[in-house]
């Protein structure tokens, strides 16, 4: 019986990941949250509520339990990671930190893993709200991999998308769309990576059995342009997107970024993760969401 811990398992691909597990019938499922959203799950997994930068208590909460998979997804700074390092020592048979594109700076060459190297990165402690997100990623990446009393792999994830996704990034391109509201686009010509929901959880999924360890980037195969999907966006709502390079800050595409930000993932892909094409399932995703939308302002009207 494999013996799984979720760190964050109640929403989004966190959730997609302990529907996958669930599948297994040689698995139990633990999630570990604040216990402050309604997972559905019932009495299928076993719950530990905690908030995980309390130190004392997520020791207490795991107790001495032996692990053959920790997920963490709700690591978000060196403090958290050292303690979950501390914590973890002696229980864990294997960790899988998901950690984030962000770690990288955009560039116009296709990132690769050897292009953050947490092993030679300056190590320095703390919370959260004292570093940027990226900073607190590369840090909790650093701590993690450094250590060696468990195995660990970083799964480097981009955007994460999907009609489950609680950000609404694409919904407000959409949004902008089609209500003929200005998207400001610093570089309609950058280059991004993204990754599904469903395909985010099965590669957590898939990783919990491999043995890889370290950075492993994770994406769709493919990249558009910020152009290219407001190009998509048009097509599936017949309107033409109003795009500015400057604009007022409500109105800014959480896409625009100024330089290309794609990744590499010969790593995973040589492992033998089949990564779906972003060509075929984001014009997909975006007829759903659009569909979505004007159902729910039909309903409304």
């Amino acid at each position: 019986m494999r013996n799984i811990l979720v760190l964050g398992g109640t929403r989004f691909f966190g959730k997609r990941l302990v529907e996958r597990l669930l599948r297994d019938a040689d698995t139990t499922v633990t999630i570990l949250t604040r216990g402050l959203t309604e997972d559905g799950f019932g009495r299928s997994v076993n719950r530990l509520n905690v908030n995980r930068t309390d130190t004392e208590a997520l020791a207490e909460a795991v107790g001495d339990t032996v692990w053959d998979v920790v997920y963490d997804n709700i690591c978000y700074s060196p403090d958290e990671a050292a303690a979950a390092s501390h914590i973890f020592a002696n229980t864990a048979k294997r960790y899988i930190l998901t950690s984030s594109l962000s770690v990288y700076d955009p560039r116009s060459e296709i990132l690769r893993e050897a292009d953050f190297d947490p092993e030679s990165y300056p190590l320095r402690l703390g919370p959260k709200d004292d570093y940027s997100y990226q900073e607190g990623k590369r840090l909790a990446e650093t701590v993690l991999l450094r250590q060696t009393a468990f195995p660990v792999a970083a799964v480097r994830f981009p955007i994460v998308l999907g009609t489950d996704d609680y950000t609404k990034r694409l919904h407000f391109h959409i949004e902008h769309v089609q209500e003929g509201q200005p998207i400001g686009v610093p570089n309609p010509q950058a280059l991004i990576s993204f990754i599904r929901s469903d395909e985010a959880a099965d590669f957590l999924y898939w990783l919990g059995f491999s043995p890889l360890t370290g950075p492993v980037n994770a994406c769709s195969d493919g990249t558009l342009t910020i152009g290219n999907i407001l190009s998509i966006i048009g097509q599936a709502t017949g309107q033409q997107a109003e795009v500015q390079s400057e604009t007022a800050d409500k109105d800014r595409s959480p896409f625009g970024i100024r330089e290309s930000w794609y990744m590499d993932t010969a790593k995973a892909r040589k492992a033998g993760f089949p990564f779906l094409k972003l060509a075929e399932w984001f014009p997909e995703l975006v007829l759903e969401l659009v569909s979505e939308r004007n159902a729910s302002l039909g309903h409304r009207e």
